[in-house]
């Protein structure tokens, strides 16, 4: 029979990090034929806590994807300048990159379930902030500024310790099956959170949209709060500058850990054209607030349609050779989708903010580009986090998912201050058409140096 707590639900849905039962080989033979290239759902049939926890990220990641693209939108809108976009990016790194090492700090000092729901309550309190200045009408933008950086580090730590949880929740085996519901849950965030934004910010303004992410939020304390107790298993760790030092340490004694993490630091910076979305819809291939949300959503779907057709990842040993290509192959997407850019640029007519004056070939080809590009990025995630889940040590999980944390939300932030400088010179197609060069030729760099990674098995996983 098992134990029961009332507060925070059935103790054996827990699983030891260190048990990790074989697979079931009769399971894995009913999956064989069509259903097998399908996303593997026993992540969520086998654990009920983790079910919980899946649906109420995704319901609540909607509304903050949906309050990021409002948040743009309605700075660009107050100052018309793609660069006072990207200091939106540049205010929050620096707060993002110490509270997140120290999210993972306290990951690995207390009970995750608690630090996850500290972190979202401040989330919360942020994303109503927002709606509660937007209905007063205000004019400065600095409070916006303000609000949606507490807000992006409140979020970043709850994902340190929702990350750190998952493999006490699942089987090992399972883990590449829980990122392809991560790219799932990603995906349908992306998908559905922008485009709502653009089509609300369009028809009800700024202040509903972010009233609506208020209600949405709600979820996250639902999957939460409904975990079980998770405090980490093994060396104990006190929370302090120390244990952040060791967190380094161990990154330096893990190469393959390592390499992800540098290839996904190119990827991010170099190829993440989002704060160019608000000028491309107002003057590059119109269309406005709608043309951002759709060529936001694009890269949601290509991570979408991936992730469901996920099937047969599991079955991939070599996966930080897996996790270079799909980086190359994201590199490449990039460098084409700056060329769409440029050709559109170059092409005779006048485009404006309406529907009517949308340059048609080309927010088709940008938006199959994007999704292309957004299928390549969640091959690389669902791999990096299978590597880093896999290959940890529990004690030592929560700081190195929060430095993993940093680099997967720094890296684009950085990202967006190095396409907001280069957009100075109006050409709006050179920042993804150098970013991608860049990326393609340090993916193939770094696969070539780091031996380990490309030989990586994931029946033997090592750090």
């Amino acid at each position: 029979m098992s134990e029961s707590n009332p507060a925070t639900g059935p103790i054996d849905e827990v699983r030891p990090s260190t048990s990790l039962p074989p697979a079931d080989d009769s399971r894995l033979d009913a999956r064989r034929g069509a259903r097998a290239h399908l996303v593997d759902l026993r992540p969520l049939t086998e654990s009920p806590a983790f079910a919980r926890m899946w649906i109420g990220g995704s319901i609540t990641g909607v509304g903050s994807q949906m309050t990021i693209v409002a948040v743009g939108l309605d700075i660009y809108d107050r100052t018309q300048s793609t660069f006072a976009v990207s200091l939106v990016a540049a205010f929050a790194l620096v707060p993002m990159v110490l509270f997140g090492l120290y999210g993972g700090v306290l990951a690995d000092s207390f009970d995750r379930r608690i630090v996850a729901l500290v972190s979202a309550s401040v989330a919360w309190v942020t994303t109503a902030g927002l709606a509660a200045y937007a209905w007063s009408e205000a004019e400065p933008t600095a409070p916006l500024y303000l609000l949606i950086t507490l807000n992006t580090v409140a979020a970043t730590m709850v994902g340190v310790a929702r990350q750190a949880m998952v493999p006490r929740l699942i089987r090992r085996e399972l883990l590449p099956a829980a990122g392809a519901l991560g790219g799932i849950s990603g995906g349908l965030m992306a998908t559905v959170g922008p485009a709502l934004a653009g089509v609300l910010v369009a028809t009800v303004g700024f202040a509903w949209t972010y009233t609506i992410d208020v209600v949405l939020f709600v979820a996250a304390f639902y999957g939460l709060w409904t975990l079980p107790s998770l405090r980490p298993e093994g060396e104990k760790t006190r929370p302090g500058m120390r244990s952040v030092i060791d967190g380094a340490r161990f990154l330096k004694r893990a190469p393959n850990i390592r390499a992800s993490f540098l290839l996904d630091i190119f990827a991010m910076t170099f190829g993440n054209p989002r704060v160019l979305f608000p000028a491309i819809g107002a003057v590059l291939i119109g269309g406005g607030a709608i043309t951002v949300g759709v060529l936001t959503s694009a890269v949601a779907v290509g991570a979408l349609l991936l992730s469901v057709f996920s099937g047969q990842l599991g079955a991939v040993r070599r996966q930080g050779l897996a996790v270079g290509i799909g980086v190359g192959v994201y590199g490449a997407t990039i460098v084409l989708f700056g060329v769409v850019l440029l050709v559109a640029a170059l092409s005779p007519g006048v485009v404006d903010a309406s529907l009517e004056s949308v340059n048609w070939p080309a927010l088709i080809a940008a938006c199959l580009l994007l999704a292309a590009s957004g299928a390549a990025d969640s091959i690389s995630m669902i791999y990096r986090n299978t590597m880093l889940q896999a290959s940890v040590p529990d004690h030592m999980r929560g700081r190195l998912q929060g430095l993993f944390t940093v680099v997967v939300t720094g890296g684009p932030r950085i990202g967006d201050l190095y396409v907001g400088v280069l957009s100075v010179t109006a050409l709006l197609w050179f920042p993804p058409l150098l970013g991608g060069l860049v990326i393609v030729v340090a993916a193939a760099v770094i696969v070539r140096v780091q031996r380990t990674l490309r030989f990586y098995d994931a029946a033997d996983p090592q750090p």
